[in-house]
């Protein structure tokens, strides 16, 4: 018996002591491995990797709160690093925080001779509106590879965790709890991230949308907010605009052969009346003349010749610019953009884009891609162009060493407008023009009130016109309300929305600069560590310990004149 006790004890000794090495081998597993768990929970979700989703979560990581970024492509930055390098924002002394270190940082990188491969600093100039003077900490005018590099930098710093590829489940995406609360986001994978505060930094607006938030689509009338700049502006049409006498017709003069492709029959409306539409789209590219970096624009499959109809007769009618706005990057490269009546922006294509499916979104972007793809080409090789434009851009190609995961074209379309959030404060004309000041300032914008053009009609001569563009200038910096980054309390109280802001549709067109969305997200995740600090929905934390947080991360809030 007592040998029997002995090899019982010993095997018992045995397993144990198997069991223990199994456990210490499974756990060394789990800790090599990612975690796989379907559900994730911190302090605050921050929905949508752009350059603003980027500046709310360094700001959350900053106020000691635990934070997640959710991107649902494989890139962060947005338009940041998606080829918009031409930064847009009038007075640049109305950036602070976050944003103004990114600025910063790109002022360090170029300072560097190693970061000039194809050119010296000396050689290069910023063009447009954002020259680089050579006093400035901050430099405005970047690589996208550049810019990615350091809002990289950023989250490493920051030990932000970035979640990439996941998409938000727009059926059922939005686990909400009691008393007008998110409690948990749900992916089309499955996964469930849970917060305790939420902010959706995309251009779309999606989980604002999901969560029940009001917003709205496309033009306010101008009676709305008592503005004179909304609606229909056929009286502003004067920019990016067709030489007069373009026939619309598929065959020249004939009303029974149909309209040419993108010509609204229903257009343009009663002056001032609101409708659904929304300014154009584009992709803004980076392209070089470095022969050993460039790479050729092909003429795409399925290219149609009639797409590009009304180009050849504005030329034919007497136009002679190049239609593109060439606004030179460091390294021999570009930010290309919109410029007079056909160019880049695809007008009157994306109306359905705001409110549409994940799978149709993606058929918008690829149809605008095809679009400007066949444009590029047709403007470096179509005999019906000027042989003097031809000569000009025939140069200029893609980048080999810019979006290389893509084959040198960016799959950041530049969402200039989606869904517009309806919240505590709308933002309108009368703030840009300070007839009325924004209370509870959570920071600055400085851009003119600019709208692109938001249809291709028939004027009352029956010619090609186009409509929407708005470019009216502010006189001084103005400010931003928290209220308009706040939905309406009874809505939801635990949401920020500091992208897709309450603002009419032309005061909007004042605030939607990349560098003000970090200035916003910043504040937005100042707001939300407020918030569940004092325990509170976001609609009622304190402001003042909320400007003076703002006011210490150097945010800049008020009186600015140019």
């Amino acid at each position: 018996m007592n040998t029997l006790a002995s090899i019982f004890a010993n095997r018992t000794s045995l397993r144990a002591a198997l069991f223990k090495f199994l456990a210490i081998l499974l756990l060394a597993g789990c800790a090599s491995r990612p975690r796989t768990s379907a559900e994730r929970e911190v302090d605050i979700v921050v929905y949508g990797g752009t350059a603003g989703g980027v500046a709310a979560a360094v700001q959350a990581a900053r106020m000691g709160k635990t934070v997640v970024l959710i991107e649902p492509t494989r890139r962060l930055g947005g338009l940041t690093t998606g080829g918009l390098g031409q930064t847009d924002i009038g007075n640049k002394q109305a950036i602070g925080g976050i944003a103004r270190e990114f600025y910063q940082r790109v002022r360090r990188h170029y300072d560097k001779a190693e970061s000039w491969r194809y050119e010296t600093w000396e050689k290069y100039r910023g063009g447009g509106q954002n020259r680089n003077a050579g006093s400035e900490d901050s430099m405005w005018t970047f690589e996208p590879s550049v810019a990615l590099s350091i809002l990289n930098d950023l989250v490493r710093e920051h030990k932000v965790p970035v979640i990439y590829g996941e998409r938000l489940d727009r059926q059922r995406g939005v686990i909400a709890s009691a008393a007008g609360k998110i409690a948990a986001i749900r992916m089309k994978s499955g996964r469930v991230f849970r917060g305790r505060m939420f902010i959706d930094t995309t251009y779309e607006g999606d989980l604002m949308a999901l969560a029940g938030v009001s917003y709205t689509v496309g033009r306010e009338a101008n009676a709305q907010y008592g503005e004179t700049l909304n609606g229909v502006q056929t009286a502003q049409a004067r920019f990016h605009q067709f030489q007069p006498g373009v026939d619309p017709y598929v065959r020249r003069g004939d009303p029974a052969s149909g309209l040419l492709p993108g010509i609204d029959p229903d257009g343009p409306g009663a002056e001032g009346s609101g409708d659904h539409r929304v300014q154009a789209y584009c992709f803004r590219l980076c392209l070089t003349d470095q022969p050993e970096n460039r790479l050729p624009i092909k003429k795409p499959a399925g290219y149609r010749e009639s797409d590009y109809e009304l180009l050849f007769r504005n030329f034919e009618s007497g136009e002679t610019g190049v239609p593109w706005i060439h606004s030179l990057m460091p390294n021999r490269k570009t930010d290309i953009n919109n410029r007079l009546g056909f160019s880049t922006d695809f007008i009157g294509q994306n109306y359905k884009y705001p409110e549409a499916s994940d799978g149709k979104r993606a058929q918008i972007v690829a149809l605008h891609k095809h679009y400007q793809q066949g444009l590029m080409w047709t403007l470096a090789n179509h005999p019906r162009v000027p042989e003097a434009i031809r000569r000009q851009l025939a140069p200029w190609g893609l980048c080999r060493d810019e979006f290389v995961e893509t084959g040198g074209w960016q799959e950041q379309l530049y969402i200039r407008e989606a869904r517009r959030m309806i919240g505590e404060t709308v933002m309108t004309q009368h703030h840009c023009q300070r007839r009325e000041v924004a209370s509870n300032p959570v920071g600055m914008a400085a851009y003119g009130m600019d709208s692109h053009n938001t249809q291709r009609h028939l004027d009352a001569n029956g010619k090609v016109r186009n409509e929407g563009d708005v470019e009216v200038g502010v006189k001084q910096p103005y400010p931003i309300s928290y209220g308009a980054i706040l939905p309406r309390a009874a809505e939801c109280q635990n949401l920020l929305v500091p992208v897709c802001v309450s603002a009419s549709h032309i005061a909007y067109g004042s605030i939607r600069m990349e560098p003000v969305f970090m200035v916003l997200g910043q504040s937005a995740a100042t707001a939300a560590a407020q918030a569940i600090d004092e325990q509170v929905a976001v609609q009622r934390i304190s402001y003042e310990r909320l400007r003076e947080r703002l006011l210490a991360d150097r945010q800049v809030l008020e009186n600015l004149k140019r």
